[in-house]
């Protein structure tokens, strides 16, 4: 019998790893891996993520901002045409940063790293005013250099990060003018979480994050001369507090970790709100262990992706595959290369998940949020738009952002692409045709095939048909099937 199936509930073990905890894996990949005690391959997981790329689209010279209007100025009159050109290549270099760190989850390396980065980038959901392309790369830069580092230093860079000083309001906080909307949200969305903190928490952490500013050339920069240095009461505690205060504060509550935790779990774990017994008692547990290892990242990671319960048969196909999830995973799998950048701009904004354009500061609410009538049929005719290099009639969803749209102009839906057929079939090489269904399927969906299934993929192939032919038609009619979109 095949490989394939000889380890197939290794294999499946391992696809709905690396579908979690990865974005996906190839066939080859997964038989490797079949090899290696669990334990090793989670470590290698955590190995291969141990260094990073920077995303680099612009440099920090090139900043089209606060300093460069004076090229927009033509006698003493703002130039709209200009200011629009400009606009336009903000634009566009935050589309190739999307793009460019879109190539970095499809190629697998690091890709636990990246896609921790995915989650802190709906968790720290942030977009910059402007497109500011300087800001967006320094933003995604932080959340993935410190992915998988100590929770507490993600979330002071990230807080300094002028990105979300802009997007949060935080420049116009002042001494006698205080501005609470960034103080809020770190508590609501990046620490406690809503209903753990009083209102008076907000106004006076708010006067101590005055003075957290930043400077046109993307550098964060503490200005005193605006800093209320009364002193503040805060959590119970008396003091003049400046940000990096309240930060350490937020990170002495474990309400913090278990909050954090909880997101994680949902996001890696259990799609949707925990509220079974097991499920709380586990989250009790971690955000404890997460707690008193300083909110080691990596630690809390792998002692998820370790655990039994981690394959619970109730987690798997339990996941609804995020826009960029799908994408990557799909490109990952079988090598695809798009010949030019837009379609894969138009997929993102189609299916509700534009990297860098978060709706709202919360984020994007995920799980059943991602499938609607509208792109549920695009979905799943994806694979196919993509494999077969398809031109596709659908519009993207109109959510009245002058700035996206500037990024569905002319080609956008013109699928170009070329796909590693010949590294995906080697794999299959031993395998003997009367089992090539149940090899592919495997290596793909989180559920054992149907008899109507079955049916279906039957009816798929035609008499005649290659060994590669048959290869590559099975594999983009799974592709199609509904449990493609769950892991």
């Amino acid at each position: 019998m095949d490989s394939f199936l000889k380890q197939a509930a290794d294999i499946d073990r391992l696809r709905y790893l690396y579908s979690r905890a990865a974005f996906g894996a190839t066939p080859a990949e997964l038989e490797e891996m079949a090899r290696k005690p669990l334990r090793k391959v989670v470590r290698q997981l955590v190995r291969e993520s141990d260094t990073m790329v920077d995303l680099n689209v612009v440099e920090p010279d090139e900043n089209k901002s606060k300093k460069q209007l004076k090229g927009l100025v033509r006698d003493g009159q703002l130039d709209r045409e200009m200011l629009k050109e400009r606009i336009r290549e903000n634009a566009e270099r935050v589309r190739d940063l999307n793009l460019q760190w879109l190539d970095r989850m499809a190629t697998g390396k690091a890709a636990l790293r990246e896609k921790m980065a995915l989650f802190w980038h709906g968790h720290f959901a942030c977009r910059t005013q402007g497109r500011n392309p300087l800001f967006t790369q320094q933003y995604a830069n932080t959340l993935r250099q410190n992915a998988l580092g100590r929770f507490g230093d993600l979330l002071m860079a990230v807080s300094k990060e002028p990105a979300m000083l802009q997007f949060l309001n935080n420049q116009q906080n002042r001494k006698n003018a205080p501005n609470e909307n960034f103080a809020r949200e770190v508590m609501e969305l990046f620490t406690l979480g809503r209903g753990n903190y009083s209102e008076h928490d907000i106004k006076e952490a708010a006067r101590a994050f005055t003075g957290w500013q930043f400077t046109p050339e993307g550098q964060f920069i503490f200005r005193e001369r605006v800093h209320d240095e009364v002193e503040k009461t805060i959590f119970g505690k008396t003091g003049a507090f400046k940000g990096e205060d309240v930060i350490a504060m937020l990170l002495e509550k474990k309400q913090t970790a278990h909050f954090i935790t909880s997101k994680i779990y949902r996001f890696f774990v259990a799609d949707g709100p925990v509220n079974e017994t097991e499920d709380k008692k586990r989250v009790d547990d971690l955000a404890e262990q997460f707690y008193k290892s300083s909110y080691d990242i990596t630690d809390l990671m792998e002692t998820i992706f370790t655990a039994d319960w981690f394959y619970d048969p109730k987690n798997r196909g339990a996941h609804i595959k995020s826009p960029v999830e799908l994408l990557a995973n799909l490109r990952h799998t079988l090598g695809v290369q798009f010949d030019q950048p837009q379609p894969q701009i138009f997929v993102q904004r189609t299916l509700g998940q534009l990297l860098f354009y978060p709706p709202n500061v919360a984020g994007w609410p995920g799980g059943k949020n991602w499938i609607d009538s509208s792109s549920l049929l695009f979905r799943m005719q994806l694979p196919n738009y993509v494999l077969k290099a398809a031109d596709v009639t659908v519009r993207p969803k109109d959510e009245g952002d002058v700035n996206t749209q500037l990024l569905a102009r002319k080609g956008n839906n013109k699928f170009r692409t070329t796909v590693d057929w010949t590294s995906f079939e080697a794999a299959f090489t031993k395998t003997s045709d009367a089992e090539l269904t149940d090899a592919i399927a495997v290596t793909l969906l989180p559920f054992p095939l149907r008899a109507d299934q079955r049916t279906l993929l039957k009816k798929q192939t035609k008499p005649g048909q290659t060994r590669s032919e048959r290869i590559q038609t099975l594999t983009a009619a799974m592709m199609s099937l509904p449990e493609y979109q769950l892991t």
